[in-house]
């Protein structure tokens, strides 16, 4: 699995890890109030520390954190980019728009 930050996105992010000394990106599927493990919705996380059953997955910004259990509701090659119009991150692939209202959550 590769991911690719876009500048805009990479900019963002920066901005807020900045304040954040050691901590880690994760994409997460998160599930909570879903219902459903398949209802799930992908949310950027800034983490502490990693969770047992994280894996690191390559970015162009730096590694970044996925439970593996959750690899298989994402694709192999996606993009994480910001709009500005909505003020959110979009995840995309070549395939679909994954989530278009992503945030980013401090979770540390």
């Amino acid at each position: 699995m590769n991911i690719t930050f876009t500048d805009k996105a990479m900019e963002k992010i920066q901005l807020k890890l900045s304040d954040s000394s050691g901590k880690q990106l994760k994409l997460k599927y998160d599930t909570e109030g879903c219902g459903c493990v398949v209802s799930g919705v992908s949310a950027l996380w800034i983490v502490s520390e990693r969770e047992e059953g994280d894996i690191d997955i390559s970015t162009n910004l730096q590694p970044l954190l996925m439970e593996k259990t959750k690899q298989v509701f994402f694709d192999e090659k996606m993009t994480i980019d910001f709009v500005e119009s909505a003020n959110s991150f979009m995840l995309k692939s070549p395939n679909q728009i994954l989530n278009p209202r992503m945030s980013l959550v401090d979770k540390s």
